[in-house]
């Protein structure tokens, strides 16, 4: 297939217009927005550099075969949204290689153009665009043009360049998924409902208010890291730790750059959101701040859906250009009013696909618990029989709470989660045990499930293997522990950078490694989950194309899938969704997937 390599410059100043104070989507459909000329690729041919009006930019772009070819740009979301956004022009294809990076080096190189240059020894990427700040196309000397043109060229070659060194190592399948992913932003057909997100905003604001003026926590609480830590435990949430660089040892994580402290401002309870909040000094909570930027975005036109590929350690996607979809509340009346305010076309639906149980289904096949893997493909209910055997009586006679309890085991405990952490994690959802009963659940799972628990004691060991560069045999074979990592069926690694053994502050070894988030611990049962996540990414992924081959994907959050069909055969098109949803892949042969699904005109319906 033919590739067009494209790079655009665009007007911007150093106060409100840009990327340093705007999103892509607020900077795009800025009125303001202007471009000052467009560098183009157009297969092997030298790039050619353009400057002119809107209509001479129009009439210049159009004569490349666009609908023939793939596009293709380092953070294709930017350039692919002005493509379409300001020109109509939506190609056939479109690549990315920034999306191709952050899943082949994670945080290992870092993911600008100029760092994956200088890794691959493709050349030096220019710094022309320092200069521009502040100037409008008009204020450019043809001098001064020329030589932003060179720069423009010269990105759009080392792109090029960088694509041809990445490609080898994706499958299409994976191309697919980015071509996808990137398609939400830049070709957006969600509405938004204005009216109910202001009303919405207006309840968020006096309930904040409220829960403010109730808070028993003063500022000398709200800034000790050991007194804050406590208001967490008394809200049900486990404070979150690191290791310390200084003393290597583990210590509390409640800076404003700690990523699992600031993920606490995601967390379902907006009592907890305020308390981050506060301690950050931040006046909004996530669920008012959503909210505002939602209204805004109602105001100029279709929702763009921000989604980053391969933004997890796990290759899950993540949010994006501060509106995180994956963590918009998946329950309670806040979370429905939001989803009810965003809209299917005219004369479509929504439907929304959620695969069921997925990482348990998936544990319990790679293990090789069979006896689990059973009970989930006979449709038998495994939260009651896990129940069953916490509380001793027979599955019939399972109340609705035990159940509960049975099912937040199944959920929770399957990646070697502690009684104390789990009792946390029960008491987060409402549900109140002993430190003794949580103990005693903890163990009737690992005793019930052992094949499980053996998974984790081969991680410890697979840890072992890729710290020390040499392959290891694990789990059932679906994946391969070898020097470079975890090699997953999509044909990408999950990565373990700069792997190695220190003590904790008891003196007992342990694995770290270096991630996005800063330096992360690692354990058989953490490993299991990872990959576990990882195998159920790449499950989502392929069904999610066999989705996108008759119906428009708009959405994918964690295990779940959403797109749009026309109104008059949504039953149809559910139907259609669903089996996708239970196609299980080749190299997944004998994991019994399954899937609800609904459908509605607002995403809240479905």
């Amino acid at each position: 297939m033919n590739i067009i390599t494209i790079d655009f410059e665009t007007y911007y100043t150093d106060k409100d217009l840009g990327f340093k104070s705007q999103t892509t989507e607020e900077y795009v459909r800025d009125e303001r927005f202007e471009v000052i000329g467009v560098a183009v690729k157009n297969g092997d041919t030298p790039t050619e550099w353009f400057s002119g009006s809107r209509e001479e930019t129009q009439a210049w772009l159009e004569q490349f075969p666009w609908a023939t070819s793939m596009t293709l740009a380092h953070n294709a979301m930017f350039d692919m949204c002005i493509l379409n956004w300001h020109f109509g022009i939506k190609p056939f294809a479109i690549a990315d290689t920034l999306s191709m990076a952050r899943a082949l080096h994670g945080s290992e190189v870092g993911n600008s153009l100029a760092k994956l240059a200088t890794h691959y020894g493709l050349g030096v990427k220019g710094t022309e665009v320092v200069n521009a700040i502040n100037l409008k196309r008009e204020d450019f000397s043809q001098a001064q043009l020329d030589k932003y043109g060179d720069y423009c060229i010269n990105d759009v070659e080392l792109t090029a360049d960088l694509f041809l060194h990445l490609l080898p190592k994706f499958k299409k399948i994976e191309l697919k998924l980015i071509d996808i992913t990137i398609r939400m932003f830049t070709e957006p057909v969600l509405r938004l409902a204005a009216d109910q997100l202001l009303s919405h905003l207006a309840e968020v604001r006096l309930h904040k208010a409220n829960l403010l003026n109730a808070a028993q926590a003063n500022v000398d609480d709200l800034m000790s890291n050991l007194k804050f830590a406590e208001l967490l435990r008394d809200l049900g949430v486990e404070p979150p730790t690191k290791i310390s660089l200084t003393t290597g040892k583990e210590t509390l994580a409640l800076a404003k750059n700690d990523e699992e402290f600031k993920a606490l401002a995601d967390h379902p309870d907006i009592k907890v959101q305020t308390l981050v909040a506060a301690r950050l000094g931040n006046k909004t909570t996530l669920e008012e701040t959503r909210t505002q930027r939602l209204v805004e975005i109602s105001k100029r036109g279709l929702i763009p859906v921000p989604l980053s590929y391969y933004a997890a350690h796990t290759g899950r996607w993540g949010g994006s250009d501060k509106l995180n979809f994956q963590n918009l509340p998946s329950r309670g009346d806040n979370a429905n009013k939001l989803k009810k305010a965003i809209l299917a076309p005219e004369g479509h639906v929504i439907i929304d696909c959620d695969s069921s149980q997925i990482e348990a289904r998936v544990l319990a096949w790679l293990a090789g618990q069979n006896d689990l893997v059973e009970a989930f493909a006979n449709g038998e209910d495994v939260y009651k029989i896990m129940a069953s055997a916490i509380y001793q009586k027979d599955a019939s006679e399972i109340s609705k709470s035990e159940r509960f309890v049975g099912k937040t085991t199944i959920l929770g405990a399957g990646y070697g989660m502690g009684h104390a952490k789990f009792r946390a994690q029960l008491k987060s959802f409402g549900a109140e045990v002993s430190e003794e009963e949580s103990a005693n659940i903890i163990n009737i799972y690992r005793e019930t499930y052992p094949h499980i628990k053996e998974l984790w004691s081969a991680g410890n060991s697979a840890i072992e293997a890729i710290r020390k560069k040499r392959t290891a045999k694990w789990g059932n074979g679906s994946v391969v522990v070898g020097s470079d990592g975890v090699l997953m069926p999509n044909g990408l690694y999950q990565r373990y950078p700069n792997l190695r053994k220190v003590k904790d502050k008891t003196g007992k070894e342990q694995y770290i490694y270096d991630s996005r988030k800063g330096v992360t611990k690692l354990y058989g049962g953490k490993l299991t989950e990872n990959i576990c996540q990882g195998l159920a990414r790449c499950i989502i992924g392929e069904q999610m194309l066999r989705i996108a081959k008759r119906y428009r994907v708009v959405l994918t959050v964690h295990d779940a899938v959403a797109c749009v069909a026309p109104k008059e055969e949504a039953e149809e098109a559910m139907a259609f969704v669903m089996d996708c949803m239970r196609y299980v892949p080749d190299w997944a042969q004998g994991i019994p997937l399954n899937c609800e699904a609904g459908y509605g005109e607002s995403y809240g319906d479905c």
